[in-house]
């Protein structure tokens, strides 16, 4: 059984969370906090297996509860939040700075037309995050140039892209990735996050306050830069093209893929299409088996594919499906990935500025 603690300031919302979450043979709701303080009060006193966060509370907020709740007592920790302004965003992405695991859209009632689609992604994601084991939250710190350096050499291919996908715990596996790559990266990256929908902007704008390569949602046509991270926007499949010497995304609604879009797979399928081998790939943290066929095709094709490793990944479904498939050549520590990347595009490691 699944026990959960519902952390809400609206007696609706927390009601319509409740009704979800009791539908579910596996689920009990042990309790509901009004606010952050009593969050951090009822997590100590009734040990959940889980908690859902609000953000704009009184007394105390989510970002601060989160904060303090995997400082002492680390518990599994879902935002719910409606991504309503900026300011919102700006302290969900804090949150998950903090600690918190995964960022969901705040159903909107039985009678909206994407209730159904919210609550199974609400479901899905709170029955898998129930089960990840936690430590105490430690203070992130970027990459030491010293201890990238000390990296073997690897191969020497040479790739002209970098393809990423990633799921559950991928924001915070992208931040700690794209800080140990030089601002100055000498190839583009194209990343499929799965995250809630109207997120993508403030994952973007957050991993932007840190060092690194610099992140922008992907535009239909547009060129791909070195230096520059391009992710998929909301519910559309993002690929790559060679127009003549340059590369341009290219944005598809063709049909989801296993249930996903954007997907991985079509990324990583149109990067073994159009670059050959001068490419790499690499799965993160993440919940089911998105991008392993495509990371396939890509390592057939004679491209360097890379794969975080289970110790390392917050959820190790997406990775563990790549190598059940043959797909990755290499399974590294997460903080193992940027320098053997900065190798690959030509780079010097370490760099970040």
């Amino acid at each position: 059984m699944i026990r959960i603690l519902i952390t809400e300031d609206s007696a609706v919302v927390a009601l319509l969370l409740k009704a979800i979450f009791e539908q579910e043979a596996d689920f009990e709701v042990v309790g509901h906090a009004r606010n952050g303080r009593e969050a951090v009060t009822l997590a100590a006193q009734l040990q959940p297996d889980l908690i859902t966060m609000d953000i704009r509370m009184p007394v105390m907020d989510g970002f601060e509860a989160t904060r303090e709740i995997m400082s002492t007592r680390p518990v599994p920790i879902v935002v719910v939040s409606s991504s309503v302004d900026d300011e919102e965003l700006r302290i969900t992405f804090r949150a998950v700075e903090e600690g918190a695991l995964a960022v969901i859209e705040k159903p909107r009632g039985f009678t909206h037309p994407d209730f159904e689609q919210i609550r199974r992604e609400l479901v899905t994601t709170v029955r898998a995050m129930a089960e990840v084991k936690l430590v105490r939250r430690r203070r992130w710190t970027a990459p030491e140039a010293a201890a990238v350096m000390a990296e073997p050499v690897a191969d020497m291919r040479r790739c002209d892209l970098i393809a990423v996908g990633s799921s559950t715990g991928g924001p915070q596996a992208l931040r700690m990735l794209l800080a140990g790559l030089p601002r100055d990266l000498r190839v583009p990256l194209a990343v499929v996050q799965h995250i809630g929908r109207g997120f993508i902007q403030g994952l973007v704008d957050w991993l932007n306050s840190y060092s690194g390569p610099q992140c922008k949602v992907a535009q239909h046509g547009e060129e791909l830069l070195p230096g520059q991270v391009y992710f998929a926007p909301d519910d559309r499949h993002l690929q790559v093209q060679r127009i003549g010497p340059s590369m341009v995304a290219v944005l598809k609604d063709a049909p989801p893929v296993d249930n996903i879009r954007p997907s991985a797979t079509p990324l990583f399928r149109s990067v073994a299409a159009c670059c050959g081998g001068r490419a790499a790939g690499v799965v993160l943290t993440g919940m089911g088996a998105d991008g392993a066929e495509g990371l396939l095709e890509m390592r057939r094709a004679g491209c360097a594919t890379l794969v975080q490793d289970e110790e390392s990944s917050v959820v190790y479904g997406m990775p563990a499906a790549a190598c059940a498939l043959g797909a990755a050549e290499r399974v590294l520590p997460l903080e193992r990935i940027a320098p053997q990347l900065c190798r690959l595009a030509g780079g010097a490691p370490g760099a970040a500025a």
